[in-house]
């Protein structure tokens, strides 16, 4: 008896700590869920071969299983940092579903063929053969530099609007991960910014200035996102250095996106109301349901 009553206490006080968030709270952190799921999906399959489904079912509520993920063919380094950011994404999403409802896994589409449609946008016609993110490091690492840094984003255009100190400090800890996450992949692509990716004869830097490119255009948000090589006149390089290892403004601070600019990229339509990409039946929670309910209004 004593042992039901105790439990009754904690879901009771659980259910407190969450109802004390204000809504817009609530909202703002509910909304990446979106990207841990898709970062979550690709890192663990991408490692390990199965996903959240075989490895911390509780954690889907239910959502339909992702399409198209599958095991690539991995180098043991490279292998293993990505399932070390695998289980990484599985902490944030029990850690966000531990302060709030949050929602079910939304239908990702992880396919080769949603990555090639990226890298085909980012240069502006058909790559041949198409873009095979699960077929070697370099593939993998180039996909991987489309996602978390999304994501990273958003934590730093979130932060300002926040109102609970609560909220703020998982946010704070969110972003250090992602971040560092994101910091990783740019030093592997880095280390290979010459190497030409077989079979296009295009540089991993040329890559990822066409990805960070292609961001800009569909977020509509400005200059936020910069590949591993500018151009010496460009003003924050005060020492005229090409390299470009970690993004930042003139001051080097990070650059923050809007869930609305989140979207807009994430779908590969340029727009919020336009679901696609990655989340082709839109991304899950009050404010991306928000521009797809406004979409059929």
């Amino acid at each position: 008896m004593m042992a039901v009553l105790f439990l009754v206490f904690v879901l009771v006080v659980v259910a407190n700590a969450k109802s004390k968030l204000p809504k817009s709270d609530t909202n703002l952190l509910e909304f990446p869920l979106n990207l841990e799921y898709l970062e979550a999906e690709f890192f663990l399959y991408g490692s390990l071969g199965r996903g959240l489904d075989h490895i911390q079912p509780n954690l889907t509520g239910g959502g339909p299983p992702p399409i198209g993920a599958r095991r690539a063919n991995l180098t043991p380094l490279i292998r293993n940092i990505v399932a070390q950011f695998g289980y990484q994404e599985i902490g944030h999403i029990r850690e966000i579903k531990s302060r709030i409802k949050g929602f079910k896994r939304p239908l990702l589409n992880l396919s080769a063929h949603s990555f090639a449609t990226v890298m085909n946008q980012a240069f502006g016609r058909p790559l041949y053969p198409l873009f095979d993110p699960y077929i070697n490091d370099i593939n993998y690492l180039l996909s991987s530099y489309i996602i978390p840094y999304v994501g990273l984003t958003g934590y730093v255009g979130a932060t300002p609007k926040l109102k609970n100190p609560l909220s703020r400090k998982l946010v704070a800890g969110l972003l250090a991960v992602e971040s560092g996450q994101d910091a990783v992949f740019r030093s592997l692509l880095y280390e290979r910014a010459m190497v030409r990716v077989i079979p296009y004869g295009i540089t991993v830097a040329e890559f990822t200035d066409r990805i960070s490119a292609l961001r800009n255009k569909l977020g509509r948000g400005g200059i936020k996102d910069e590949g591993l090589v500018v151009t010496t006149n460009n003003i924050k390089n005060i020492g005229k250095m090409t390299g470009n290892i970690l993004v930042g403004n003139r001051n080097s601070l990070a650059y923050g996106r809007t869930p609305k600019e989140i979207l807009r990229i994430v779908y590969g339509s340029g727009k919020e109301q336009v679901p696609g990409g990655f989340y082709p039946r839109g991304a899950n929670g009050t404010i991306a349901r928000k521009y797809l309910k406004s979409k059929k209004d």
